[in-house]
């Protein structure tokens, strides 16, 4: 069996053996940019572990042994967007797509069919050689993504590129950057400067704060693109604002300034919603965030508005996802949106109330799952859990977030209005790196092959079987992973 997450679509084993050596290159075709970067992340991901050069050589023909040929062909369109089609022979290894994220993709299977050791950042003693086989693949749905919210607590451009990098190597490709909330406001807005001068100064319990210079979320943006990842940036709204209320007391329905919050109660802000001036700072901060985000989406946030009432919230929504679109992004919500009249391209991402996803649903819209009784990757796994939470009345073992299917958590939505699944980790009780990798692993291999993976290759007995055999792999990237007992760790 091969250890591979998420599961291909199709493996043939063949005969022979591929072995790395000191004289295997890496071969890609000339003139093409994206595909000699690919070619250069390859070799730099395998050359610490093995100390072989991996010289990465242009070529049009994939015909020379021992290497890795990178190919992009027109020629085989029902790889789509992001599949790919691996040829691990004896004399070489040549990975085709039609696009250049299927490519990359394809490289982080070929990491898997490696040891676990390929990981290490210094040189182990191999040997690396990967069994002949032949492997085509492409997704099921075309959005897999995870959240971080780094508004609870603060997570610095080095932490968050790490998460991509986690991201990346499980075939995700949305990136969902919770950017502000009670909290904190975490990221700089030039025409706005005092929601960063105080609105980012904490975190929950007074932690120390922060926030990301246009610069420094421009660089993220460029780092999660060069992995096939889109970032989607979230201002949540109208909830879910003290951080800019504190900031600014004109966008306060009492026009005083709100106190700074650091605990972790919900539902208690709201904006002034029939003051212009709500709609200016709005405008103002869509406009600088658009400009540093190349990817096509924007999300407005819109839960647990608990203090905006309902006449109001509708209006409001209406209002923002106008400003969305008229700026050239598609408009994202969570699934309270749907009260309001959504416009015909507006996302709806469904969490837990099923009343108002059904309104979403009713006005045909596209879903992206996050159920959280499966996907809030902030539950507690058990009752001895230390970190996380425990609202929704459930834990979410390994299990609970492997084994469920997006086509049949809301009905009334059928699978071609599911854009796909998203992971979410608030940060109420994650303040460090290794925070966050004892609540994330090893639930999110679970949910790239929940979005990854056919249905009828999907199987928990067989899956805990291949997720055993990334506990190595896992220790070898530094991942501070929770050793769930339904697992028999290798």
């Amino acid at each position: 069996m091969l250890k591979i997450i998420p599961c291909p679509a199709s493996i043939s084993p063949e005969v022979g053996i591929f072995r790395l050596t000191p004289n295997t290159t890496i071969q890609v075709q000339p003139e093409n940019e994206e595909v000699c970067l690919i070619g250069q992340m390859l070799s730099e991901q395998l050359r610490p572990a093995t100390g072989y050069p991996f010289l990465v050589m242009e070529s049009d023909k994939a015909n020379g042994n021992g290497c890795i040929a990178l190919m992009i062909s027109g020629e085989d369109p029902a790889l789509g967007e992001e599949g790919y089609e691996l040829r691990v022979r004896s004399e070489r290894i040549t990975l085709a797509a039609s696009h250049p994220a299927g490519l990359f993709h394809g490289i982080q299977t070929l990491r898997q069919l490696l040891p676990a050791s390929i990981e290490m950042k210094t040189a182990q003693p191999g040997p690396w050689q990967i069994e002949a086989v032949t492997i085509r693949d492409r997704p099921r749905f075309g959005w897999r993504g995870a959240m971080l919210d780094v508004a609870r607590h603060f997570f610095k451009p080095t932490e968050v590129k790490r998460f991509i990098d986690q991201l990346a190597l499980y075939k995700f490709n949305i990136f969902h950057l919770h950017l502000t909330d009670d909290q904190g406001w975490r990221i700089a807005i030039k025409s706005w400067p005092k929601l960063t001068e105080i609105g980012a100064k904490f975190s929950v319990e007074r932690h120390p704060g922060g926030f990301y210079t246009q610069d420094e979320y421009r660089d993220i943006v460029e780092y999660a693109r060069q992995r096939y990842i889109t970032i989607v940036p979230e201002v949540d709204m109208p909830g879910h604002t003290n951080a800019a209320l504190a900031s600014y007391a004109e966008l306060n329905p009492s026009g005083r300034p709100a106190e700074i919050y650091t605990a972790t109660g919900v539902g208690f802000s709201t904006f002034a919603i029939h003051n212009e001036t709500t709609y200016k700072f709005i405008h103002d901060v869509i406009d600088e965030i658009v400009a540093l985000t190349p990817g096509p989406y924007f999300h407005i946030g819109g839960d647990e508005a608990h203090s905006t009432p309902d006449a109001d919230y509708t209006y409001f929504v209406k209002r923002v996802q106008d400003m969305v679109w008229e700026q050239g992004k598609i408009p994202v919500g969570w699934e309270e949106v749907a009260k309001a009249e959504l416009l015909p391209n507006t996302i709806v991402q469904f969490w837990w109330n099923r009343v108002w996803a059904h309104k979403g649903a009713e006005q045909g819209r596209k879903f992206i799952m996050s159920p959280a009784s499966h996907t809030y990757m902030d539950m507690k796994y058990n009752a001895s859990t230390i970190l996380g939470q425990d609202w929704i009345n459930k834990y979410v073992e390994v299990q609970d977030a492997y084994q469920w299917d997006p086509s049949t958590v809301l009905e009334g939505v059928p699978e071609a209005n599911i854009l796909g699944v998203e992971a979410p980790l608030w940060s109420e009780t994650t303040a460090t790196t290794a925070d966050l990798d004892y609540m994330i692993f090893p639930r999110l291999p679970g949910y790239a092959e929940v979005g990854w993976s056919r249905l009828k290759s999907r199987n928990w007995s067989e899956y805990k079987q291949r997720l055993a055999a990334h506990g190595p792999r896992l220790d070898a990237l530094g991942i501070n992973f929770y050793r769930s007992p339904q697992i028999a760790w290798e």
